[in-house]
């Protein structure tokens, strides 16, 4: 055999065996069983014993109304919540009045505290409206302490487009959009 018939037959071999490579496409997860599982925490919190309750019940776990969070009151300040603009973090002019009043609350109830969850529309990736939620929360938190609030009465939280409404029209996105003011309690 010469060099030429050599060379072809590597060549030959070389791509056949590229070209069948797998003939299997992989099976692709369930999205439950993936990394971030079925709460997109990355653990199986049925599975999880920790003081403070159930982590799967409202308000439950580590983080719920009953830890270092204390006593949650959502309806104190709903009418203040603050809107966005969309991709935007920023405090707009309109919305200051409503961080005044939540100001104002809180001079009138030394014992409360705020929780600033920030919130997003359904666009973007999880990551990103993660982010956008933080900053739009740690922006009404800087605007507060601006005015004069103790930052050690302000915790920040970020639920991104969780609570978001996919895809919704313009009015509903909108209002997904926002940070909530919710009253903590010692």
């Amino acid at each position: 055999m010469n060099l030429l018939t050599k060379k072809l037959c590597f060549v030959t071999l070389a791509a056949a065996v590229v070209l069948t490579g797998c003939s299997k496409k992989p099976k692709r997860p369930d999205p439950s069983a993936t990394v971030l599982g079925p709460n997109g925490s990355g653990i199986n919190t049925s599975d999880v014993n920790v003081p403070g309750g159930d982590l799967n019940a409202p308000g439950g776990g580590l983080g719920g109304a009953n830890a270092a969070l204390g006593d949650q009151d959502r309806a104190s300040l709903a009418t203040e919540t603050v809107y966005f603009d969309f991709d935007k973090s920023g405090i707009k002019t309109s919305e200051r009045p409503k961080l005044a009043a939540a100001k104002k609350f809180l001079d009138e109830h030394a014992d409360a505290r705020l929780l600033l969850e920030g919130h997003c529309d359904w666009k973007g990736t999880a990551e990103y409206n993660l982010g956008l939620g933080d900053r739009r929360a740690n922006a009404a938190k800087e605007y507060l302490v601006t005015l004069g609030v103790a930052a050690d009465k302000l915790e920040t939280l970020s639920k991104g487009s969780l609570d978001a409404v996919e895809k919704a029209d313009e009015a509903t996105q909108a209002k997904d959009r926002r940070v909530e003011l919710v009253v903590l309690k010692k």
